[in-house]
């Protein structure tokens, strides 16, 4: 249960909230030119590679969690964010349906309390503030504590760059001594909650009292079908998966956690995975990873998520190659997935699970269900297949939000530039799991709208077609 909140931190919190309403009031009133040159400078500060390189080498020490050398390519999603807000309109019209005789208006929410998750310190503001910029909103980040410094440095460079332009630094602000009661506080006193990160932070976003946006646990799986089938293609999806795996030591919860591989091409896939790094952990091994990854219960341990394959063996009692880069543990069929066999849920860090499904492709799906059942329900699943049938029939059957064909799950979930999904670095996963809306969290979350509407020709059909074979003449009598 969280301490209460002290006298002196509700004096910070009474500034704080008071500087951001003060910018709000300035920043609605720009027009959509000084919108867009604040984002690029923005932008630009922060995807500069000095200065990305050295909040992650910050990061990394700091949270103890993640991988200095691939979290530097997170910076991309900084590029993505900027270029679909230089594509969109946020201030007057921003929609226009004549037929319906329609217009759309974007206005400013106000002030957004976001709750940063330790695993993207970083990411997480850089993309929120690029958004709300946009939006003409502010940004209150509620570091998590691990993370609180290097979040507030984050926070400090964009105040810089804003002041630079002649904006108000407050557009934007952190807590520097974040806690559970400052952060409840904190956002009950705004006008929307932004919650990135485990079901207890996204649990709290939503009882406190102030509209919400949630992102879900991840369980990434994807199925790899029979047309996996020759060199080139095993090849490929093996890299997909150590690519997704990998980043940043496993963090994310797109990062790929089960395979389920058809029996046809299981052991030639696995040859493709070992060729793209994968250290095969025998049985023995797969026991003492258990035991340093969850308790007899199965709640995730902290001092193995994030890690290089290395530490996690080491931990675990044993040692692999320096080579290795993730390791994989056999997960048998549909026998091995449930509550009561951990390997089958959540993993973050550098552990993927295999496993084997047999003849049709019916069996791949029912081991997605079974998969789901245990975690990561609502957020993501891809698939590696060239047969358009079992995408579709993936598709109609996955209780995610999300699914990646033929790609990294963790670079395309949250926006590609070889793909269409709206980048972001906050992903709901809608009533599957806990979450009020099952798409990214982007741009037009980051808005109200008004509605107006004029009127026009009559738009209603007869009662023969609107009722069908139930029309009766006495339907619209009193």
């Amino acid at each position: 249960m969280a301490r209460e909140i002290t006298p002196e931190e509700l004096e910070m919190l009474d500034g704080i909230v008071a500087r951001a309403r003060a910018a709000a009031h300035i920043i609605a009133t720009y027009d959509e030119p000084k919108l867009n040159r604040l984002c690029q400078a923005v932008a630009a500060a922060l995807y500069d590679l000095k200065t990305w390189g050295q909040l992650c080498d910050e990061a990394v020490d700091e949270t103890r969690l993640g991988d200095k050398v691939t979290k530097r390519g997170k910076r991309n999603k900084i590029k993505l964010i900027l270029r679909d807000c230089l594509r969109s309109k946020s201030v007057g019209i921003i929609e226009e349906d004549p037929e319906k005789g329609l217009v759309k208006y974007a206005k400013p929410i106000g002030v957004i309390a976001t709750l940063v998750p330790t695993t993207n310190p970083c990411l997480t503001p850089a993309g929120q503030i690029l958004y709300a910029i946009k939006a003409r909103d502010v940004l209150v980040c509620s570091p998590h504590p691990r993370a609180k410094n290097i979040t507030n440095k984050c926070i400090q460079i964009v105040r810089d760059v804003l002041v630079r332009e002649g904006a108000p630094a407050d557009i934007i602000q952190g807590i520097e001594k974040p806690s559970i009661a400052v952060s409840q506080e904190l956002m009950k006193r705004c006008d929307l909650v932004i919650a990135t990160g485990g079901r207890p932070m996204v649990k709290s976003a939503y009882s406190s009292g102030t509209p919400a946006y949630g992102s879900g646990a991840g369980n990434a799986t994807v199925i790899i079908d029979n047309t996996c089938n020759t060199p080139q293609r095993l090849a490929e999806a093996a890299m997909n998966s150590r690519i997704s795996k990998c980043s940043d030591f496993g963090s994310g919860c797109s990062c790929d956690g089960n395979l389920v591989i058809h029996e046809s091409i299981y052991d030639p896939f696995v040859e493709a995975l070992v060729a793209e790094g994968a250290y095969l952990a025998n049985a023995e091994e797969a026991e003492k990873l258990k035991a340093v990854l969850w308790d007899t219960e199965g709640h995730r341990l902290p001092d193995t998520v994030a890690v290089c394959p290395q530490v996690l063996a080491e931990k675990a009692g044993f040692t692999i190659p320096a080579d290795r880069k993730f390791i994989a543990v056999t997960g048998g069929g549909m026998e091995g997935i449930g509550k009561e066999h951990f390997f089958s849920g959540e993993k973050l860090t550098t552990l993927l699970t295999l496993f084997k499904y047999e003849g049709e492709f019916e069996n791949a799906l029912d081991m997605m269900r079974a998969i789901f059942e245990v975690g990561g329900k609502g957020h993501s699943c891809g698939i590696y297949s060239f047969d358009d049938d079992h995408i579709h029939r993936l598709g109609m059957a996955a209780p995610v939000s999300r699914i990646m064909v033929r790609q990294p799950n963790n670079k395309g979930n949250a926006g590609s530039p070889t793909n269409g999904m709206p980048p972001t670095s906050s992903m709901g996963c809608g009533t599957w799991g806990g979450n009020i809306v099952s798409e990214n969290i982007t741009l037009k979350h980051y808005m109200n709208t008004t509605w107006v509407a004029r009127p026009i020709a009559m738009d209603m059909p007869s009662n023969e077609d609107l009722f069908g074979d139930f029309c009766k003449a006495d339907l619209d009598e009193e």
